[in-house]
């Protein structure tokens, strides 16, 4: 073969093998953003019945900040929200260290620290199946050592925070605090396919105060605005997962315009909602107005027990039955009803029957109510309590009936049928497959807009060997107010609708996926 011969063969496999690793990247220098493809993982009957959203009081320990001796740094907030990452779907890859370190991390906008197992890590069974941090492989790395444990809604991780250059898609973070963690007090992550934890909220509610990684990603002029976008990616035949956007939106993602709203907390991407809608059908409690927090590290739609029960009813969920709630009715029903006709304000409602003593929550703790009926040995309290409780979501509803117009004896009928229909505060609510197509649409009111979910798209279908589960995709979490009523918009409702996190202009937008 002649020398000129082999020159334009070496040329062209040069000029192949250029071309073939663009095609097998995204793109990122040339516009400016930073971009994550994110893989997806099925989920399975276990890891669902599993997850947990959960309503903590305790500040100090569900902030989980500073060292786990006695002088541990504590919050001043009353409520947080935990969730375990049982149900998390989505995650993508990421290095840390020089040379880098590979890991798979949930970009979780429902936190703001980035974790990943450290080396040091030797009595947690996950550490030994997942990627380990090595510092003394690393020329980038500091140490910090400050010990820290972060919380969940199944227990705490713990470890301690370290510095070293992190690389996100095709930019590196210098200097970046993480935590290295020793000991992971729950069992998710042993069946999980990730290895951590990058947290993508502000840093108001980062363990230690750290500098979340997308603040240090703008400061470090990887990024000319404080946006970052997520695409997720439903179709189940895909191979690819998703997208995060940093830095910009892709229009290849949604269609029509975004409708933005502004951000009612800086702590997490919390955002106000409207009425939550029924086949077009009010719900009633949200009417004036609930707070949501946008959160990518779970995969559901938790709010207020009043109105998943309502969902559960009309979609033909499996849910628990209340006793209590069966009781309340029975003996208080017509006294509730005569007090509404009179037009008696329905938050005095269940003080004039007696059930109540002014200083309840109507909204506190529903799912607990459920959970401890269950249980033996429940108290005179906890069921006076669940009284107190009961008494006012049986008021919601009926309030919503009247509205509708519906005669006495139907809304009592209705009423008794969703005391038959709570959601269950430890499993989910299975739903017939083959009722999926004729099942109503549950619309969100976001900026006095109308955002529906189909049932497709709130509902969730499980593998398993025996054949394929639908699990309702809706569950219970009761937070009392002022922090309350709360729902958490999961990956079910991003799916549906691309996101824009805007930090710059404090504000979220929401458009159709494409």
């Amino acid at each position: 073969m002649s020398m000129g011969i082999k020159y334009c063969l070496l040329v062209a496999i040069c000029i192949w093998a250029f071309s073939d690793s663009l095609a097998s990247t995204t793109p990122s220098d040339d516009d400016g953003l930073v971009r994550i493809a994110l893989k997806k993982r099925s989920l399975d009957l276990k890891s669902l019945n599993a997850a947990r959203i959960t309503a903590n009081r305790d500040a100090s320990h569900a902030r989980g900040l500073g060292d786990t001796n006695s002088n541990s740094d504590v919050m001043e907030t009353d409520i947080i929200y935990l969730k375990n990452y049982y149900d998390a779907q989505y995650y993508g890859e990421i290095g840390i260290g020089t040379p880098r370190q590979i890991f798979t991390v949930v970009f979780d906008t429902g936190s703001s620290n980035l974790w990943v197992p450290s080396s040091k890590c030797v009595f947690s069974i996950a550490c030994y199946i997942h990627s380990k941090y090595r510092a003394r492989l690393s020329r980038t790395y500091t140490k910090i050592g400050k010990h820290c444990k972060i919380p969940y809604g199944s227990g705490s991780v713990f470890g301690f925070f370290s510095q070293d250059h992190v690389k996100v898609g095709d930019f590196v973070i210098k200097d970046q605090e993480f935590v290295e963690v020793t000991r992971e007090g729950f069992f998710p992550f042993l069946t999980t396919e990730y290895d951590g934890v990058l947290g993508l909220g502000f840093q108001d509610i980062s363990v230690g105060h750290v500098m979340p990684v997308w603040y240090d990603m703008f400061l470090q002029h990887h990024i000319s605005q404080q946006i970052f976008s997520f695409w997720l990616n439903r179709d189940p035949t895909s191979r690819m997962g998703g997208e995060i956007v940093f830095g910009g939106i892709d229009w290849r993602h949604f269609r029509g315009d975004h409708t933005y709203v502004p951000l009612t907390h800086q702590d997490y991407w919390q955002i106000e909602v409207g009425d939550i809608l029924i086949a077009n059908r009010p719900t009633g409690l949200c009417e004036f107005g609930c707070a949501a927090i946008v959160d990518s590290g779970t995969s559901l739609l938790a709010g207020p027990t009043t109105i998943v029960a309502q969902i559960n009813h009309a979609i033909g969920a499996a849910g628990i039955v209340s006793i209590e709630c069966k009781t309340v009715m029975y003996k208080y029903g017509n006294m509730i009803w005569e007090y509404l006709i009179e037009g008696v304000r329905p938050e005095t409602v269940c003080v004039g029957v007696g059930l109540c003593n002014g200083t309840h929550h109507l909204s506190t703790g529903i799912a607990s109510m459920v959970y401890n009926e269950t249980q033996a040995g429940s108290s005179v309290d906890d069921h006076e309590s669940a009284f107190c409780t009961f008494c006012g979501m049986i008021v919601y509803w009926i309030q919503v009936q009247l509205k509708e117009r519906r005669t006495k004896e139907k809304v009592f009928t209705y009423v008794n049928e969703l005391c038959e229909r709570l959601p269950n505060p430890i499993g989910k609510s299975f739903i017939d497959c083959d009722n999926i197509a004729g099942m109503p649409y549950i619309s969100f009111t976001i900026g006095n807009k109308s955002f529906p979910l189909s049932p497709e798209q709130y509902t969730l279908r499980v593998e398993e060997n025996y054949g394929t589960v639908c699990v309702s995709g809706f569950g219970a979490l009761d937070v009392p107010p002022p922090q309350g009523p709360l729902w958490v918009l999961g990956d079910l409702f991003l799916g549906a609708y691309h996101t824009v996190f805007d930090f710059g202009n404090l504000r979220v937008g929401f458009a159709k996926a494409a």
